[in-house]
C-alpha cells in the first residue's frame, strides 16, 4: 500500500505542474519504489519503465563488492556475474549488464548492511504482454502491485508450471520457495506465493505462453 501511496502521489504531482504551467495534464504516471537490499542475495525485479535499464543507471554507486547475477534464459544462456568495485569506480567487467523491466536479477550485498535501492520511472499503462519462455527465467509483474501471484498479480499458470519465490539468504529458511501449479487440483501446489512490489521470480513454464494484463491507474 505504501508503493502504491508513493506512486500516485507522485503521478498526481506531475500532473499538477503541467496544468500550473500549460493548463495540461500529462496522462503519465510517474512515481519511484524503494526496495531494501538486505545482507546476502535478494531476488529484485525492475518495477517501473525507464529509459535506460544498465546497471550503471539502476544502481550507479551500490556498496563495494555488491554483486549483480542476470539471466538469460534457453540454450546457452545462464547467469553473467557483475562486480561494482570502489577502486575503478565502477563496475566489472562493465555496467552494460541489463535489469529488464518485466524480468529481474540477483543482486548480493555483501557489505553486511541494507541499503535501499530506488527505482523511478513511470507505470505502465494499457495492454502488458510479458513472455513466459519455455524452460526458466526471472519474471515479475509489469504493474507494480503486491499480491498473490495469480489472483492479484493475474499470472496465468500453465499445468506445471512452477514458480521459485526466493527468500533472502541473510534471515533464516533463507532460499528457494516452490510452488506448482496442477490442474488436477486446478491450484498451486503447497500454497499460491505472493509477490511484493520491486520483487522478481524464477518461473519454469514446460512449453512456454504470455502473461498479459490490462491496467490503468485511472
Amino acid at each position: 500500500m505504501r508503493t502504491k501511496t508513493l506512486l500516485l502521489t507522485a503521478a498526481l504531482s506531475v500532473a499538477g505542474i503541467a496544468s500550473s504551467m500549460a493548463q495540461v495534464y500529462s496522462v503519465n504516471a510517474v512515481g519511484y519504489v524503494n526496495k531494501t537490499i538486505h545482507p546476502g542475495f535478494n531476488l529484485v525485479s525492475n518495477p517501473l519503465m525507464q529509459s535506460n535499464n544498465t546497471l550503471n543507471v539502476l544502481l550507479p554507486a551500490p556498496p563495494n563488492q555488491t554483486q549483480v547475477y542476470t539471466f538469460t534464459p534457453g540454450p546457452g544462456g545462464g547467469f553473467q556475474r557483475r562486480t561494482f568495485d570502489t577502486d575503478i569506480g565502477g563496475w566489472d567487467p562493465d555496467g552494460l549488464g541489463t535489469i529488464d523491466f518485466g524480468g529481474g536479477a540477483f543482486i548480493n550485498n555483501q557489505s553486511g548492511s541494507s541499503f535501499v535501492l530506488t527505482s523511478v520511472g513511470e507505470v505502465a499503462q494499457g495492454t502488458l504482454a510479458n513472455p513466459v519462455p519455455a524452460g526458466f527465467s526471472i519474471l515479475s509483474s509489469k504493474v507494480p502491485q503486491t499480491g498473490l501471484v495469480t489472483d492479484v498479480l493475474l499470472f496465468p499458470p500453465a499445468n506445471q508450471d512452477a514458480v521459485y519465490k526466493f527468500v533472502n539468504t541473510g534471515v533464516p529458511g533463507g532460499g528457494y520457495q516452490r510452488s506448482i501449479f496442477d490442474t488436477d487440483i486446478g491450484d498451486w501446489d503447497p500454497i499460491q506465493p505472493s509477490i511484493e512490489v520491486g520483487e522478481a521470480m524464477f518461473v519454469s513454464s514446460v512449453a512456454g505462453h504470455i502473461w498479459t494484463r490490462t491496467f490503468t491507474v485511472n
